[in-house]
């Protein structure tokens, strides 16, 4: 496949126009249009980007050969299976559904019509560009700490499908282990939650989105050595054997991993790359797990 491959994008937000933005800029794939429910945003991202605005999704979908959706997470299953349904490859910002049976439901559809169905887990691609996912030993051990300040985004979800779930799905990322038992405490803006695998690896998650100040830290314990990272401050300390990248954020990929994931979507669906950087059943695969930190912590 190597015609022009139009794209549109579902939601006007901040991150609508982060995939927007992405979609202009990128060779072999024009931007057509931008849909929401909400006119006047809508209508200003699009003339901002010289594009059509669509109050109705059927119409965006007549005109385009991918989309993404980057609408409120609520919304994120249904935009996605009309897409589907219309024979379109989708992209998705986190997370892929609210509830497993949404996600299942995606999977299917995309399976059935031999579509692509990516998730927006960047982290997968930081931690690439880091030698992360390259590391040959299991660990033992993985704490992630993810705080930020109040803010009006995603309050239609919990802090677990708003933030936490980047690093669920990081620690699915690096075992092949299913989770055997969750304990979690705290409510939907501030929560804490262990997760242990049945081989014997550990997860440990704090996520705030209430919180004085950013935090963002990642401890990971190996056989070998320990490595631990502020990304607030990038002091980055490894004491494994292995050859990491404190200089991440220099690579390609670390300044930009939205538009290497969303590149990545393309490439799949171009037939350039066997799989996006995270496929729908990985993104199920982490949903399930946020959702039973929701359920451990009661809510």
């Amino acid at each position: 496949m190597d015609h022009i491959l139009k794209a549109g994008v579902v939601g006007s937000g901040v991150f609508g126009g982060f995939h927007a933005r992405k979609y202009a800029e990128m060779d072999g794939v024009q931007l057509v249009g931008i849909y929401d429910t909400h006119p006047e945003r809508c209508f200003a991202m699009a003339e901002q980007h010289g594009v059509e605005a669509y109050g109705d999704l059927a119409d965006l979908l007549a005109v385009c050969d991918i989309i993404t959706v980057a609408s409120p997470a609520t919304t994120h299953a249904g935009a996605a299976l009309a897409a589907l349904k219309a024979g379109r490859s989708v992209y998705v910002e986190k997370p892929l559904a609210t509830t497993l049976e949404e996600a299942d439901a995606l999977i299917a559809e995309a399976t059935k019509r031999g579509l692509v169905l990516a998730c927006g887990h960047q982290e997968r691609v930081v931690s690439r560009a880091m030698g992360l996912l390259d590391i040959p030993e299991k660990p033992l051990r993985l704490e992630a700490v993810r705080k930020g300040t109040p803010s009006p985004r995603s309050q239609d979800v919990s802090v677990v499908l708003d933030l936490m779930i980047h690093d669920i799905d990081l620690a699915l990322s690096l075992t092949d282990a299913d989770p055997l038992a969750v304990e979690a405490e705290g409510d939907g803006d501030s929560i804490r939650a262990e997760a242990t695998f049945d081989d014997g690896f550990i997860a440990v998650f704090e996520a705030s989105r209430i919180h004085d100040a950013r935090e963002r830290t990642m401890r990971i314990v190996y056989p070998s050595g320990v490595l631990e990272i502020d990304f607030v401050t990038r002091a980055f300390t490894n004491t494994t054997p292995f050859p990491l990248n404190a200089d991440f954020t220099e690579t390609a990929a670390g300044r930009d991993p939205l538009g290497t994931s969303v590149g990545g979507f393309v490439a799949a669906v171009r037939g350039l790359s066997p799989r996006p950087v995270v496929t729908g059943e990985e993104a199920a695969r982490a949903l399930d797990l946020a959702l039973a930190v929701e359920q451990a912590a009661g809510f």
